[in-house]
């Protein structure tokens, strides 16, 4: 991480503020442990990993620490698939049936609308998301997997499941978050005959050096263990958990241990692990142009919304580029970023986001879920960070 920034200094304005935030939300048990790094112009101004990895056997949280990334693993995907655009291998035009013949899912009409590599990017495809439907929704009637659990089961089989549901909407007509990436992972592989591990690892973590994000089974003593929400502490997930949604809402459904098991199809959308800093590197490396991964055009339609005319639900201020949701409005969003700040999180407990205006880019990485993606724990580390910087 280090061969990327210049010489790490705390920045006496940020420490203590972010430092009161991390321990206030271990000292509450609202988080089991989380690693925080922070940069500006491209200097480490805010570093700490505190609490536990594993809570129950002492194990404490390091900076190399490994977390299950799950929608981390969104933009580092988009950013290959682009890079595949760039290559010529695909289009963004492209249907999807070019690579994946058999993947068909129909309007509830029975229409068969052709859907293209771009609305699976934008998550404009009409496909969903089951945690995000009625328990006796489509995507459960049929076993969908949203890329967290289901382990041992193939990139076929759970195409096969999606497309026998109807799509929720006419491709390009809506916004919706879904299996999308999951799909556009196949699809991927047969582009370019290879796994979407290697894809991956070829195009994005060799040329930036990062030797610990990857869809294959990380060293078990350095990754983080899972912990749910929970009173009086978070709970040991295990090796199933669900966690419930407001109602009607199914929740999510949890294997953490689906990464150790070779027949798990690579999730485009959730299967990755990796570490704090190797995130870092990469969104730094977007923010300063995208080179050696991407072309600065390409980085450039990444951070441009890519939607125009639609609305994200329940997300005001906000609109969505390749890989990442896009801030708009700052106050119609409620956030204290700057617009055209990029952001997005991970269901394992992260969240992270990067400032163009301010330079500045930032990953917090916890080991609790959900708390650690959209609970009181990131709103106060957001504000703590741009406190410091006034």
């Amino acid at each position: 991480m280090t061969s990327l920034f210049d010489a790490s200094a705390a920045d006496p304005a940020l420490s203590p503020r972010i430092d009161a935030v991390i321990d206030r939300a271990l000292a509450e048990k609202r988080i089991v442990g989380t690693v925080v790094l922070a940069a500006q112009d491209g200097r480490l101004v805010y570093r700490r990993a505190a609490g536990l990895a594993d809570r129950e056997a002492g194990r404490p949280v390091r900076e190399d620490s490994v977390f299950l990334y799950a929608s981390l693993t969104k933009p580092m995907v988009t950013a290959a698939a682009l890079r595949l655009v760039e290559e010529g291998r695909i289009a963004l035009a492209d249907p999807v049936t070019r690579f994946l013949p058999d993947f068909r899912p129909k309007l509830a009409d029975g229409g068969e609308p052709v859907i293209t590599i771009h609305h699976l990017l934008t998550h404009t495809s009409g496909l969903i998301y089951g945690f995000a439907e009625p328990a006796d929704g489509p995507y459960h009637r049929a076993g969908v997997s949203d890329g967290l659990d289901a382990p041992g089961r193939s990139f076929a089989e759970n195409l096969r499941r999606i497309a026998s549901a109807p799509l929720a909407f006419a491709p390009g007509s809506a916004w919706a978050y879904s299996v999308a990436l999951d799909v556009l992972g196949a699809a991927l592989e047969v582009a370019a005959g290879e796994s979407l591990g290697e894809i991956v690892r070829s195009r994005i973590a060799v040329p930036l050096g990062l030797k610990d994000t990857g869809f294959a089974p990380p060293d078990r003593s350095r990754l983080a263990v899972a912990y749910a929400d929970s009173a009086p502490e978070p709970v040991r997930m295990g090796e199933h958990y669900s966690v419930p949604a407001p109602q009607p809402m199914a929740g999510l459904s949890y294997s953490p241990g689906r990464i150790f098991d070779p027949a798990s199809y690579p999730s485009g959308g959730a299967g990755m692990a990796g570490t704090a800093g190797d995130f870092l590197v990469f969104l730094e490396t977007l923010r300063r142009g995208g080179a050696p991964i991407l072309r600065p055009e390409t980085v450039q339609a990444m951070a441009t919304s890519q939607i125009p005319g639609l609305a994200m639900p329940a997300s005001p201020g906000t609109s969505f580029g390749y890989g990442f949701a896009l801030v708009t409005d700052p106050a119609a969003a409620g956030v204290p970023m700057t617009a055209g700040t990029w952001r997005w999180g991970g269901v394992y407990g992260h969240s992270w986001f990067v400032d163009p205006v301010k330079r500045l880019s930032m990953v917090g990485l916890t080991n609790t879920a959900p708390e650690g993606m959209n609970g009181r724990f990131v709103a106060d580390l957001r504000a703590a960070i741009y406190a410091g910087l006034e």
